[in-house]
């Protein structure tokens, strides 16, 4: 929906067309259909511009072949497992030894949260405008259900 447009008629240009259909020369090889799940003649220009350069698209199932070699030679020194726990512990004891900037200290705010907040998104406002619109979100998470 074009939120400027002027006329109560369709965006054309919202409009994607699906990819041509196409008959597989094995049905055997056509996979079962599962409700919400990508069709095989829905538009995927990330994948489209990958093969389109060149490339080849991952298929989902780890490192592709082509990237062991980098992988293998980021982690030579070594790969720590829990990468996650070591960083938040190390940013907590940053953050207690380095106490803030003195006006942050006598104020107990952070300046910059005070001076920016009212900057900031509010991203659940924003998806009810939206939704309200009539805007297709698809990259936001469902409707709440109330449960």
């Amino acid at each position: 929906m074009n939120l400027r447009s002027t006329t109560n008629g369709p965006d054309e240009f919202a409009i994607l067309p699906p990819k041509a259909l196409q008959l597989p020369p094995d049905l055997a090889a056509l996979p079962d259909p599962t409700p919400g799940a990508a069709n095989l003649s829905d538009q995927t220009p990330i994948a489209d511009a990958i093969v389109a350069l060149g490339g080849r698209v991952p298929d989902g199932s780890g490192v592709p072949d082509a990237d062991t070699g980098l992988v293998t030679y980021a982690g030579r020194q070594g790969v720590v497992a829990d990468i996650r726990a070591a960083l938040a512990a190390e940013d907590r004891r940053h953050r207690q030894e380095n106490r803030g900037r003195p006006l942050e200290r006598l104020f107990g705010v952070n300046m910059y949260y005070q001076a920016y907040a009212r900057y900031w998104l509010d991203t659940e406002t924003e998806l009810v405008r939206w939704r309200a619109a009539g805007v297709a979100t698809p990259s936001a998470p469902p409707k709440s259900t109330g449960r």
